[in-house]
């Protein structure tokens, strides 16, 4: 028997490292004994989806043994919203939707380490919202716990729970005719999500480098072929997951900004902004939430964007706050010089290389305005060096080679007048290659481009298809068109 009860520690132990009762698998040597084999039931039976089954040891888990295996939680929701779909008797169902909701008491208080009490809050609200959405104080219930949810977890917030808040708010700007609900919603979602998603790219920055060292220490035989392989399995499953936060996290917020843009232009901006930085002007971070919700819409010719945004970039200086300066500087001041001084001062502030891809394209199109082209390319590259797929950078390349057709000519007979719009033409085409979001606006670039005069290329020899060679400044080769 002893034996025994040790095998049960053992594999229960394995199961909750993080769990937090006084008897993690029962008070006594037979209640441990029951609740291994509850858990091994409920697994049977929730795989066969033999659902009736699995709630009955579940039941006898979450009961008597509640931190035996936190897997008791993590599949409580597909099994009860199973039977709460089957069930036809309506008292039952009611009670099955309590046990969901309960289930988000219990697992955060059983398994605190994994599963916070916030999130536990948003999933409440979120599956109030699926099944109790009929009552209207059930539906303040769950906004309230929307809320209550983010600001417990900010950045960690679940995308589903913000999905819920956002839908939530735009409901209830109608139900009590204020904007504010939704612009709230909306400064919450862009400060967090914009946190999370720089939190990931940061982790994924400090994981990428170790693919490098690993390989070096298994060449030089620091460490052998399944120390290796492990390390690998294990630094590729974190970085894919970081990326997969980000592209999570971005498709979130563009739900959001979506859902968003019917409530609040930048004329309604203005108009509920406008009195509240006076109002806020000591308060810095109400006016960052201001300055980020009119950055983020576009409203940058805007009086009150310019009046907080000035207040804050002296009282707090930071990377995005410099970014916003040099766009303030290009909307409102025409001022490239300053514009460029306040870019350079974001990029060096800049947490993560992703962070840098706007500004750096930013400062190579205010380098254009200013007929600085070897300066603008190169930063159109440093961008395209962090993000390789990034159009745009490829789309600014292009534009730069396109006005430069005529500084390039020459007397020398054998430069072809406009061979720079074939260089152009490259950049567009690549740029419409490896971004799908830009490959509209560089195709019909690459449309416009004037054509070069036939008997320019045949009195020099050349024919459609050869290879050439663009100099001036550009120096890159391309194909006679």
């Amino acid at each position: 028997m002893k034996k025994l009860l040790l095998v049960v520690a053992v594999i229960l132990c394995a199961w909750t490292a993080n769990a937090q009762c006084s008897f993690q698998y029962g008070a006594t040597e037979e209640d441990s004994i029951a609740c291994l084999g509850n858990v091994t039931a409920f697994n049977m039976h929730f795989k066969a989806k033999h659902w009736e089954d699995a709630y009955s040891a579940w039941q006898s888990v979450v009961t008597k043994c509640p931190c035996a295996w936190s897997g008791m939680y993590q599949n409580a929701p597909k099994m009860l919203q199973a039977m709460i779909k089957e069930e036809k008797d309506s008292a039952r169902r009611e009670r099955l939707i309590d046990t969901l909701l309960w289930t988000y008491d219990i697992y955060p208080a059983s398994f605190p380490k994994s599963f916070s009490k916030g999130q536990g809050i948003g999933y409440q609200a979120y599956y109030t919202m699926m099944y109790r959405n009929k009552s209207m104080e059930k539906v303040e219930e769950a906004f309230e716990n929307c809320i209550k949810s983010v600001e417990m977890e900010k950045s960690a917030t679940q995308p589903v729970v913000w999905d819920c808040y956002f839908r939530l708010a735009t409901q209830f700007v109608i139900v009590r005719k204020d904007t504010n609900i939704v612009i709230d919603a909306y400064e919450r979602a862009t400060e967090y999500i914009d946190e999370a998603i720089i939190n990931a790219w940061k982790k994924y920055e400090e994981d990428l480098p170790q693919f490098e060292v690993l390989q070096k220490k298994f060449e030089s035989a620091e460490i052998d072929k399944i120390v290796y392989d492990k390390e690998l399995k294990k630094l590729t499953q974190d970085t894919t997951r970081q990326m997969a936060l980000v592209k999570n996290y971005e498709k979130t917020i563009g739900k959001i900004e979506a859902m968003f843009v019917p409530y609040a232009d930048c004329e309604v901006l203005e108009k509920v902004y406008s009195s509240k930085v006076e109002e806020n002007k000591d308060n810095i971070p109400a006016l960052v939430k201001i300055v980020g919700t009119m950055h983020k819409r576009g409203c940058h010719n805007s009086e009150t964007f310019r009046k907080a945004l000035e207040i804050v970039h002296k009282a707090q200086p930071s990377a995005e706050t410099a970014y916003m300066m040099g766009v303030l500087s290009i909307s409102q001041l025409n001022d490239f010089d300053k514009a460029a001084s306040y870019i350079n001062e974001a990029i060096s502030l800049y947490q993560t290389n992703e962070q840098k891809v706007e500004p750096y394209y930013l400062l190579g199109t205010i380098y254009l305005k200013k007929n600085n082209f070897s300066e603008a390319r190169q930063m159109a590259y440093n961008a395209l060096k962090i993000r390789p797929n990034y159009g745009k950078a490829y789309i600014l390349i292009g534009d730069l080679y396109a006005a430069s057709a005529g500084r390039c000519n020459s007397d020398d007979p054998n430069v072809v007048p406009g061979a720079a719009y074939w260089a152009a033409a490259d950049k567009y085409s690549k740029a419409a290659s490896v971004d799908a979001s830009v490959a509209a606006d560089a195709n019909a670039k690459r449309a416009r481009l004037p054509k070069v005069p036939l008997e320019e290329t045949f009195k020099r020899g050349l024919s459609a298809g050869q290879s050439y060679h663009v100099g001036c400044w550009i120096q890159e080769n391309t194909t006679v068109r």
